[in-house]
């Protein structure tokens, strides 16, 4: 029997896209499919799902960059204090410098937080990972989708966002744990949740690690624009969520565990981020406490194209033209174009299709976007 599903789309599904959500709607397991309308194809489970079981974990409902998420945070300044080129160039040149896309040099890395270097990974291959790429990939960005961004809001105040996860250790913890689970009649992996607690060790971990990763890179960017343009950042304001994570949740009385693969939890109140493309607008929102959507939300626009496709329908006269006004470094142009904003579904209609899902809080626009590509 398949598991209740429910689905806030934007567009009409793609056929691929079904395909992949009536394979976990029939794994072992599954009871409740939401599916957000950033929706879009990734290997075994599509991005922009959301799994709740009885008593199985799926890994690869979770995904590869376990706790990958966002953070915001305002500035007491007006937003025109970045809008010169001049300025605009000195603070990518020090992104660059400070906020690696691979990894730091290894005289200037930073430390790994004690939370982090307390908690305990579940095998020796894992903690050995963690001592080499953690701590040389801690506090950089990744590449991708991964990004930081000067924003503007509706009053003209500067906002930060940045949008990372737990870099290479993340695969690492999903090929460990894949190894040891077990193949379902649908083809997916799962472990007894009887037996997940390793899995789910290192999915703390994981979430940890990227959290701090992300407040490393909060403070390296505060410090930069308090040196340039003698900006502050108000800890009142700082919004924080997480979209790549697997936990146990009640849904109308009853235990489930609750896998987000590019989804964002909305319970009732509770502050979100949730991005658009390089060129788009961004929301910060508040949850609406939706049950059929196991209190979830999309995590961004979604890919309206795939990376290669993008290469190939986006020119680089048209990645210039879609991101006219936002500051970025146009030497990674060429590189940029599976970025561009025509690679990623229209936010707006993104927003539209999930009114029901989370109320919106605040609008951004974009003034400065930070990509290691």
């Amino acid at each position: 029997m398949s598991a209740e599903q429910h689905v806030w789309a934007c567009a009409p599904l793609p056929d691929d896209v079904q395909r992949a959500l009536e394979l976990i709607r029939n794994t072992e397991g599954v009871c409740h499919v939401a599916v957000m309308p950033d929706v879009h194809r990734a290997e075994d489970v599509c991005v922009g799902t959301v799994v709740g079981t009885a008593d199985v974990v799926i890994p690869a409902a979770v995904g590869a960059d376990i706790g990958c998420g966002m953070a915001a945070i305002r500035f007491d300044v007006d937003a025109g204090c970045i809008r010169d080129e001049r300025t605009a160039a000195r603070v990518l040149a020090l992104l660059n410098a400070r906020v690696p896309g691979l990894h730091h040099a290894s005289r200037s890395r930073p430390v790994l937080p004690p939370e982090v270097l307390a908690a305990e990974l579940s095998h020796a291959s894992l903690r050995k990972q963690a001592q080499r790429d953690g701590v040389l990939e801690f506090g950089t960005l990744g590449r991708g989708n991964h990004f930081l961004e000067l924003q503007a809001d509706d009053d003209g105040l500067l906002w930060l966002m940045v949008h990372s996860g737990s870099r290479a250790m993340g695969p690492e913890i999903l090929r460990h744990h894949l190894a040891a689970s077990r193949m379902t009649t649908t083809g997916l992996r799962v472990i007894n949740a009887g037996a997940a607690e390793p899995y789910l060790q290192d999915v703390r971990w994981a979430l940890a690690y990227a959290h701090h990763s992300r407040a490393y890179m909060l403070q390296v960017v505060t410090d930069i624009l308090g040196s340039l343009v003698g900006a502050a950042a108000d800890p009142a304001t700082l919004i924080t969520c997480e979209h790549n994570h697997v936990r146990q949740e009640e849904h109308r009385g009853r235990l489930l565990w609750v896998h987000r693969k590019g989804a964002m939890f909305a319970g009732a109140g509770v502050a979100g981020v949730i991005p658009g493309s390089m060129g788009s607008s961004s929301f910060h929102v508040q949850g609406r406490g939706c049950e059929d959507a196991l209190c979830s939300s999309s995590h961004g626009a979604g890919r309206a194209m795939s990376r290669s496709q993008a290469r190939r329908a986006v020119t680089l006269r048209a990645l210039e033209d879609q991101l006219r006004g936002v500051h970025f470094d146009h030497r990674l142009a060429l590189r940029l174009r599976d970025e561009a904003p025509a690679a990623y579904k229209d936010i707006s209609a993104v927003m539209r299709a999930q009114r029901e899902l989370v109320r919106v809080v605040r609008r951004l626009r974009p003034l400065l976007s930070y990509k290691a590509a």
